[in-house]
């Protein structure tokens, strides 16, 4: 009997032996399952957020090139900066290239329609820099309050008069004139008196003050010479305006050019371009003894510009030799830095003013609308 009970202790003791190292083995490989799992979902894990983290990264980094190669300088000019035979094409590529950004211009249709556009817009204008207003024209965009100081080195300009402005940066220069042709005039007046005691049978082109920057500069040019007699000598010059027109273009271009007239209000520079370009002399400028009227074209910064530091480094790039040899025979207008052989021989075929004329820019903010009136009273006679 007692083998009899021994026996199935053992046996059972044995099993359960055996139950409890399968369940020991069971539970380890339990374990090692879980183990495996949790470490397949770390590295699962660990692997999406270095996904997830490349990603995050590779978009910052495209936004960024984005960013910076998208860099884009608004610049507020006239329609004729702009054209094809304009510095612009030639202005944008250089600056562009220097720059790795867009240069977009803006053309309006003179200089003072650039500063009514701005002074319209206000503070939410979208031109960071304003290219192609003049002398006559800074003390009233100063006053409009709009503009920064340029922080530019204007040290190497060099023109006619001296240049203090901190605001406005000077890219070029020329004076009125008329010019005539040589073919249908043999005599041109040697002096603006001399024009207006002309006989009412030679007949000239001008352009309206209101919409003209030659416009204006004549009327100043008046003013210049005959002071408080100014409107009396409108009353003699009225009778041999054949027209006045809106704009410089339509005058030189349109009417004077194909014949309609022998003198025309312009530039002295203007012969220059003929010379070089159609190579004829026969279109030349008239000296005027008392003198000529000057015009410096000047650009500045918008106070409210978000590019001021592009801004200024393309104000400071006007004065560059890319900006200023591009300006002779394209604008045809004097470069106001010294660019030695770059300038073309032709200019020194140009008349040299005996005096530079030349009002107070605050004068002329005082009296602009009053003169204008004058002029008009004159002309609806």
């Amino acid at each position: 009997m007692t083998v009899q009970l021994v026996l199935p202790f053992s046996k059972q003791l044995s099993e359960r032996l055996r139950e409890r190292d399968l369940k020991r083995l069971a539970n380890q490989s339990d374990t090692q399952t879980v183990k495996q799992s949790r470490s397949s979902s770390l590295l699962s894990v660990s692997a999406n957020l270095v996904t997830a983290l490349v990603a995050v990264l590779t978009l910052l980094f495209s936004s960024s090139v984005v960013v910076a190669s998208d860099k884009t300088l608004t610049v507020y000019t006239y329609d004729s900066f702009t054209s094809e035979w304009g510095p612009g094409p030639i202005v944008k590529k250089a600056f562009e290239a220097q720059c790795e950004c867009t240069l977009q211009f803006v053309p309006l249709d003179s200089s003072a329609g650039i500063l009514s556009r701005v002074q319209l817009e206000g503070e939410n204008t979208k031109a960071d820099v304003v290219l192609g207003l003049d002398t006559n024209l800074m003390a009233m965009a100063k006053d409009t309050g709009l503009l920064a100081t340029s922080l530019v080195d204007t040290s190497a300009v060099e023109l006619p008069i001296e240049w203090t402005s901190d605001i406005f940066v000077p890219f070029d220069y020329g004076y009125f004139a008329f010019v005539y042709d040589t073919e249908t005039l043999d005599k041109p007046p040697s002096s603006l008196e001399e024009l207006v005691d002309a006989p009412d049978d030679l007949k000239i082109i001008i352009q309206d003050p209101r919409t003209s920057t030659p416009g204006l500069g004549l009327l100043l040019w008046v003013k210049s010479v005959y002071g408080d007699k100014a409107a009396e000598a409108w009353e003699k010059l009225q009778p041999k305006i054949l027209t006045v027109t809106k704009g410089w273009s339509e005058a030189y271009f349109s009417l004077f050019l194909n014949g309609e007239a022998p003198m025309v209000l312009s530039y002295s520079t203007s012969p220059a371009y003929h010379m070089a370009i159609d190579k004829t002399e026969r279109y030349q400028a008239a000296a005027f003894s008392e003198g000529h009227y000057l015009q410096v074209e000047v650009a500045a910064l918008l106070e409210s510009s978000k590019n001021k530091e592009l801004g200024r480094e393309f104000l400071q790039f006007m004065l560059s030799k890319d900006f200023q040899t591009a300006l002779p025979l394209t604008n045809v207008m004097y470069p106001s830095t010294d660019i030695g052989d770059a300038l073309p021989e032709e200019f020194n075929k140009l008349i040299q003013p005996e005096s530079v004329l030349l009002i107070d820019s605050a004068e002329i903010r005082d009296n602009r609308k009053q003169w204008i009136n004058d002029w008009l009273d004159v002309s609806s006679q």
